[in-house]
């Protein structure tokens, strides 16, 4: 290309700086000086051209910048969790059908519920339940209601207030007291002679329902569920030991026979004569 210098030849710079050293000595002589400019003259001009053959320097890409150091003893920070989906927007409730299906909900849940699970099953935004579970809250304290609303753990619970304790106390104590029903001893004694047994099979021996009784026997503590049916797949109840306790028993073996206590042929024929 045009304008750019011929590389440096050093056979051609030799010859020419012989031939000036012997100019320069059949002049004056040999002289230091004048081989200083000779030398700064060949410096000068070996510095404007490339040597020959010689490949242009390689331009250095600037480093990567290193990655951010972290001090030591300090962890990483952790991705922080992801956002709280919003649930799916529902129909427009009125402020009186979301705060009954709040207390509905509260109502039937057997531990406490969080705000985002309220929030999905009533279709709203979080913070329209948790304003609305503060304003049920102040409504029952402000009226002393029987029960007060409070938060448990990371969620929201119904409690008995503090103030009526004693009446639930006493009718708790009182009804563990009170005497069994005869259809309770009944479906008792269905229980502690066929156990394990279905409520299916107890209801077929007794002729009636025994739901509500079953009920009864549980929450006394007499009776409990200790499997399923391999067959209905219904629930399998057994007597428990303060079944025995209260009976001063030391194992179901120690039941009295079940025959002395059947009543006589005669007299079921007398009572059912069609059957």
């Amino acid at each position: 290309m045009s304008g750019e210098r011929p590389p440096v030849s050093w056979d051609a710079l030799a010859a020419e700086l012989a031939a000036t050293r012997e100019e320069a000595e059949q002049r004056s002589g040999p002289d230091p000086a004048t081989w200083d400019a000779v030398a700064a003259e060949l410096a000068a001009r070996v510095a404007d051209r490339p040597a020959a053959g010689a490949e242009p320097a390689p331009v250095e890409e600037p480093a990567p910048l290193p990655p951010p150091v972290v001090a030591s003893g300090e962890p990483e920070p952790a991705p922080g969790p992801e956002p709280e989906p919003e649930p799916e927007p529902g129909p427009d409730l009125d402020p009186a059908a979301l705060r009954g299906g709040l207390e509905a909900l509260l109502f039937v849940v057997d531990t406490s519920v969080d705000e985002v699970t309220l929030a999905g099953a009533l279709r709203c935004p979080v913070p329209r339940v948790r304003t609305l579970l503060a304003e049920l809250a102040a409504d029952y304290d402000r009226r002393g209601a029987g029960i007060t609303l409070r938060r448990a753990g990371e969620g929201w619970r119904l409690y008995t207030r503090e103030e009526h304790a004693g009446v639930v106390e006493r009718y708790l104590v009182d009804g563990q007291r009170s005497r069994l029903t005869q259809a309770a001893l009944e479906t008792l004694a269905v229980i502690a002679y066929r156990q394990p047994v279905t409520r299916a099979r107890v209801s077929a021996i007794r002729g009636v329902g025994v739901d509500g009784v079953m009920r009864t026997l549980i929450s006394r503590g007499l009776v409990s569920e200790v499997g399923t049916d391999p067959d209905s797949g219904g629930g399998l109840y057994a007597t428990t030991p303060l079944f025995l306790e209260r009976l001063g028993l030391e194992s179901l073996d120690e039941l009295p026979e079940l025959g002395p206590l059947l009543p006589e042929t005669s007299s079921l024929l007398d009572e059912h004569p069609d059957a």
